[in-house]
């Protein structure tokens, strides 16, 4: 009985891996024009084993769209992403898209990196290197979200300026524009150097090359974090990635609790770099997108910012 569900098992994961593998192979190509950085691919049972069947015990965190799972493969620990059993047309194409952006940008170190996949599974599992990172919460800090204390302002502040530089990274370094889509605390990784790692191009999307824009069908992001312009227009540039940046800004913290009665965090040259960065992220939240800064200049700005106490 055992025999016959292993073989059953292998069978399933074959099918698996030929057709996603085919859609992959695609959208790499469509997407980075068959230029990648190579990544390795993983079999079922090394998943398997490595998440013990994705036992919960394994599971770091868990959202709508997907899981995070620690395990060892070959005796070196990975951060493992998966996503459910069904995923609905369009969002199953989103699944390998993240596979192939993620690969595009894994050689720069203000991305989490993509190590491999394996594809003989429904849909594609994600294989990341892991460094003992932590995952920010919606104030950011790490930790119990109510419990974790803040990070200190020049972190914070250090981590506003690594976020800023991957964003701009997209938005610059491809014939394609890449807009990221889903810029969150949640989305951002600490390795055990304080280094921060955006992550999740779940929604991300290369736009046409010569293009700064594209109208869409539907509506992609969080809540509270999306562009009101592209919500309303459905019209997405590389603005809307500004937008987000400064919610995150305003949501995670990173300015508006230095403000509040009994905080002692900050001396008086650093309240200076807070009005700063206040204003600079105020600038990024403009409703109308003309009024808001290219992320390249938000990230030049960041820096002369932290370097103002030097």
């Amino acid at each position: 009985m055992e025999l016959w569900r292993k073989r059953k098992e292998k069978g399933k994961a074959r099918k698996c891996f030929l057709e996603n593998g085919s859609i992959f192979l695609e959208k790499l190509i469509a997407d980075c024009n068959g230029i990648s950085n190579p990544i390795r691919m993983f079999s079922f049972d090394q998943i398997s084993k490595a998440t013990n069947d994705f036992d919960p015990k394994c599971c770091l965190n868990e959202y709508m769209q997907f899981r995070w799972y620690k395990g060892n493969i070959e005796g070196r620990p990975y951060t493992i992403k998966r996503y459910p059993e069904r995923l609905y047309e369009r969002k199953e194409e989103m699944a390998y898209n993240e596979i192939a952006l993620s690969a595009r940008v894994s050689n720069h170190s203000g991305f989490l990196k993509l190590i491999g996949c394996c594809l003989e599974f429904p849909f594609p599992v994600l294989v990341f290197e892991d460094l003992d990172y932590t995952v920010m919460n919606h104030r950011g800090s790490v930790g119990s979200f109510l419990e974790a204390p803040l990070l200190p302002w020049n972190v914070r502040l250090k981590i506003a300026k690594e976020i800023a530089i991957a964003i701009t990274y997209l938005h610059t370094a491809f014939p394609r524009i890449i807009i990221h889509r889903d810029i969150l605390p949640t989305n951002v990784f600490l390795d055990k150097n304080g280094k921060a790692k955006l992550a999740d191009f779940f929604y991300a999307i290369a736009l046409p090359e010569g293009k700064s824009w594209i109208l869409e069908e539907q509506v992609y992001g969080i809540m509270g974090y999306i562009d009101p312009t592209y919500f309303s227009t459905r019209l997405l540039t590389e603005y809307s990635d500004v937008f987000s940046f400064g919610i995150l800004m305003l949501k995670g913290e990173f300015t508006e609790t230095i403000y509040r009665v009994g905080v002692r965090d900050i001396v008086e040259a650093e309240r200076c770099q807070v009005d700063m960065l206040v204003n600079l992220t105020f600038r990024c939240c403009e409703r109308s997108v003309e009024k808001r800064p290219k992320m390249i200049d938000v990230a030049k700005e960041l820096k002369r910012i932290e370097r103002s106490l030097s």
